[in-house]
């Protein structure tokens, strides 16, 4: 199969899981593991993770909703303490593949992020983050766009974004619901688990070294 086009999800995928410093922050806090894992998987379109995401509201409406959500699942969380545990750490050999993808097919980057508020934090874009942007052609981030993943309209702006159908994409994230709807529209998808391994699939797949 011949591709054009090669799509990145960012936390999780270029960086570190987020899900990771995470669970060091409920070690940390005597929070059961996989708690704000599991409060942000309910109600997945309309808890205040999501709407957050869709720049639907202001950080200090979030932080109320989202907090109110992990009390009501039984367990107080500070939203200021949490979002820095969104930055990751860069993963070099995803970098190192971007930069070869990026010589022979469309690269872009398919995140669910958030606004800058004044009174609440960056979004991703530390100097390590921001070089890693800086190597996609295209980034297409919900905050932006106003839908998120794993809604099939997301995917359906990036294909119009790059100029490609569906099925000349290889699509990599480490959730498998984003994973699920770009399969159903026809992408190629890696579910990111083992980023080596992850690696070498697609190279099997564009047919050329990452490394």
């Amino acid at each position: 199969m011949t591709f054009k086009a090669v799509f990145f999800d960012f936390g999780g995928v270029v960086l570190s899981s987020p899900f990771e410093a995470f669970n060091r922050y409920e070690t940390s806090r005597g929070l059961p593991i996989d708690f704000i894992r599991a409060v942000n998987a309910t109600n997945p379109n309309t808890n205040a993770w999501a709407r957050f995401e869709r720049n639907d509201v202001p950080f200090d409406q979030f932080c109320d909703d989202f907090e109110a959500e992990c009390r009501a699942a039984g367990h107080p969380v500070v939203a200021r303490e949490v979002m820095p545990l969104l930055a990751g750490e860069i993963r070099p050999a995803m970098m190192q593949a971007i930069r070869c993808c990026r010589q022979r097919l469309i690269t872009a980057c398919l995140t669910n992020n958030w606004a800058r508020f004044d009174d609440g934090p960056a979004d991703q874009t530390s100097s390590d983050s921001a070089e890693a942007l800086a190597l996609f052609h295209h980034v297409v981030e919900s905050s932006k766009v106003g839908v998120r993943k794993p809604d099939p309209r997301f995917y359906e702006l990036a294909c119009e974004t790059c100029a490609v159908e569906p099925s000349e994409v290889v699509f990599l994230d480490d959730l498998g619901v984003n994973l699920k709807p770009a399969a159903a529209m026809g992408m190629t998808t890696i579910k990111v688990i083992d980023p080596t391994e992850a690696l070498r699939q697609l190279e099997d797949l564009v047919g050329f070294p990452l490394a």
